[in-house]
């Protein structure tokens, strides 16, 4: 263990975490800096006050609403908020699917997917048969994956779709005689989960093309022999409206930044119409980029929370700053709930993240493991009004090391499906106790020890 740190040390060098008050300068945020794009665009400065006139009248008090949305407009500079949007809350995997397939049996154009795992099991061949279907019938499909998240899947599984017409992309391959002129980034991955078809419809979230990550919160088959069942519980998005091209540019950049042969000729963006109501912005954060615009903007959305934070994440090592914004919410009255995993796929995050709860707990946040399934979704849902669902986690690796992609939503409609999708969960999860906490084994103590020495890497 000692000598793989070492190497990865060597090829990834020594990224930090971003200083966020100073990245952010955003103490006082200025309400009249707020601005929308839509279907057309940036709005006029007459449009953008009539669309906060029409959010008072529908919503009552808009202040706490307005205040995230001049956050929002503050930290992000090169991201639009983005108008008329429709969305579709998708929780776990068998609705996540249904839906993807439904949308790739009708594309007509392309299909670009992007995802951190693609198994070569019943779920990843039903994906790579449609996908060779559509590029059979002249819908373009451009495929990424990791490599590392790829690992355990056959190379023959992509060959297959590669010698089918799909052009097939490996981020960062593992084999270092394959690597791309920026050299070999081993510790450097693509965690993101997207899918776009048409230029039209846009898919992110939690969810792997994989039945083991993804089969939903009924139990399922475990892979060790005689180990009991263990099901997963995730989330994912729906989206159609204007936002869906500044997803679509997340995809080409990347495919770009890997030097990827070039894409077909196709119509990637093809005339937006708004779909909905929703206010999306699209935020992409990769490994060399100078600091994490996702974890910036949740630490921002923390910070000026005023009632409530309701976080699910499926591994979570918070750094400094994370534990101290969720702590100073807690002490200044904020209602700050975390649901966690009661059990996980790897045990050293898990009992890492667990080292931090005794000062979480002390300053009155409220921590809760979910029973039963795996808890392995990415969302967040703030005062009613911010939400964020995507591929981040709330650890080192996703905030340094990885590419990821989330959608921010403002509003009160689409955050009120979140806080309910919460207290679903909330009520599916076990109390954490500071007292009984407290008198937890040493070998848990031990475990927890031992797994924060290695955090920054996990």
């Amino acid at each position: 263990m000692a000598v793989a740190a070492c190497c990865l040390l060597i090829v990834a060098g020594c990224a930090s975490i971003p200083d966020a008050a100073r990245e952010r300068e955003i103490d006082k945020p200025r309400v009249q800096a707020v601005a929308f794009d839509d279907a057309r665009g940036p709005v006029s400065v007459n449009k953008n006050s009539a669309i906060i006139r029409e959010l008072k009248s529908e919503s009552g008090n808009i202040d706490i609403l307005q205040k995230h949305l001049a956050l929002e407009q503050k930290i992000n500079i090169d991201s639009p908020l983005v108008l008329g949007n429709k969305l579709v809350l998708l929780q776990d995997g068998p609705a996540t699917y249904q839906a993807m397939f439904a949308a790739m049996r009708a594309a007509k154009d392309h299909i670009n997917l992007e995802t951190y795992i693609f198994e070569d099991d019943e779920i990843g061949k039903k994906f790579a048969a449609l996908l060779l279907e559509k590029q059979a019938a002249g819908v373009q499909v451009n495929l990424i994956y990791d490599s590392v998240g790829c690992l355990n899947t056959p190379k023959e599984f992509f060959e297959r779709m590669s010698a089918g017409g799909i052009q097939v992309l490996e981020f960062n391959p593992v084999n270092p005689l394959a690597r791309n002129k920026k050299g070999w980034l081993l510790n450097n991955r693509d965690h993101r989960k997207l899918l776009v078809v048409d230029g039209r419809i846009a898919f992110i979230g939690g969810i792997n093309i994989s039945e083991s990550y993804s089969s939903g919160p009924s139990l399922r088959k475990a892979r060790k022999k005689d180990a009991k069942p263990i099901g997963w519980r995730d989330t994912h998005l729906q989206i159609e409206g204007p936002v869906v091209a500044e997803f679509q540019k997340l995809f080409i950049d990347t495919w770009v930044k890997q030097e990827g042969q070039p894409l077909a000729e196709k119509i990637y963006f093809p005339k937006l119409d708004n779909q909905g109501e929703a206010i999306v912005r699209a935020i992409g954060s990769a490994s060399a980029d100078p600091h994490s615009l996702i974890y910036l903007t949740l630490l921002s959305a923390i910070d000026h929370a005023e009632h409530r934070v309701n976080l699910t994440n499926a591994y979570f090592v918070p750094d400094p700053q994370l534990l101290k914004a969720l702590t100073d919410a807690a002490r200044r009255g904020a209602d700050v709930k975390l649901v966690l995993p009661s059990h996980t796929d790897s045990w050293a995050v898990f009992h890492a993240g667990r080292s931090h709860y005794s000062t979480l707990l002390r300053a009155g946040v409220r921590i809760y493991e979910r029973r039963g399934a795996v808890m392995h979704s990415k969302t967040a849902s703030i005062d009613g009004v911010w939400s964020t669902i995507g591929s981040t986690n709330l650890d080192w690796r996703s905030f340094l090391h990885n590419d990821e992609i989330n959608a921010v939503i403002l509003g009160r409609d689409f955050s009120g499906q979140m806080d309910a999708m919460f207290a679903q969960d909330l009520a599916k999860s076990d109390a954490i106790d500071l007292d009984g906490w407290e008198r937890r084994s040493w070998l848990l103590r031990l475990k927890e020890w031992t797994a924060r020495l290695a955090e920054y890497w996990l």
